[in-house]
């Protein structure tokens, strides 16, 4: 089924949203292996009737939604990453209404065509799966959304496939009750031929996303921005 994106009118997220192919990496440099899944960059603009084919209906679950959120932020300088990273620590992005479990941030440079990178190795991973909550394929529907908002100064892209990753398990005939969905699972999807498509969501300085990212393959990009961008993250 993929994930389900929220949305009044189609006028709200008009020109906001691409939709293109992936395939895996190669010999791409930065990357951790050939195999990781990154965008082919073959976009055209969302239409309104695939945007409604998307949208959430009286059947899915909450944990399966994704919403475009914004945020009022401070008047900051060009080049101020440590008053960005001060007002994410400082700021409470739903007053109240959503648990602080986490607070982490990622300050991305302009061009990257994915932007999370795994340390331990200094490559990037390409789309991937979160597993935060670690729970089990029957259960994964359950996981915890993920909150990102732009802190700027530049642009910068959610990347989300449209199978999620219960789907992807099923066709690769996964065992229900003891297998943990990984990114490989979405790796090995797309290395033997399985349709997977990609949104490309821009958010501008403000603006962000609260998303199942343990269900959906995803991951940041700054590919075509022309400055840097700090991105804040909460789980919860």
């Amino acid at each position: 089924m993929g994930v389900r994106l929220l949305f009044d009118r189609f006028d709200d997220i008009q020109g906001r949203i691409d939709i293109g192919d992936v395939r895996q990496a190669g010999d791409t440099p930065g990357y951790d292996d050939g195999a990781a899944v990154v965008p082919q960059e073959n976009w055209t603009a969302l239409g309104e009737e695939e945007a409604e084919r998307l949208r959430p209906d009286a059947e899915t679950p909450p944990g399966m939604t994704l919403e475009l959120v914004s945020q009022d932020l401070p008047v900051f300088a060009s080049d101020d990453l440590q008053g960005r990273v001060d007002a994410a620590a400082a700021l409470d992005p739903l007053n109240g209404r959503w648990p602080r479990r986490r607070h982490v941030y990622t300050r991305s440079p302009a061009g990257l065509l994915t932007s999370t990178e795994d340390t331990a190795v200094g490559r990037r991973i390409g789309l991937h799966v979160d597993n935060w909550d670690r729970l089990p394929y029957p259960a994964r529907q359950h996981s915890r959304r993920r909150l990102c908002i732009n802190f700027g100064p530049g642009i910068r892209y959610l990347l989300v496939g449209d199978r999620d990753v219960m789907e992807i398990c099923r066709v690769l005939g996964r065992d229900r009750e003891q297998h943990c969905p990984h990114t490989d699972d979405v790796r090995r999807y797309v290395a033997d031929g399985h349709p997977l498509r990609c949104l490309r969501i821009r958010l501008e300085p403000g603006q962000g996303y609260i998303a199942p990212t343990e269900l959906a393959p995803h991951d940041g990009s700054t590919s075509g921005a022309q400055k840097w961008s700090l991105a804040a993250f909460w789980l919860g």
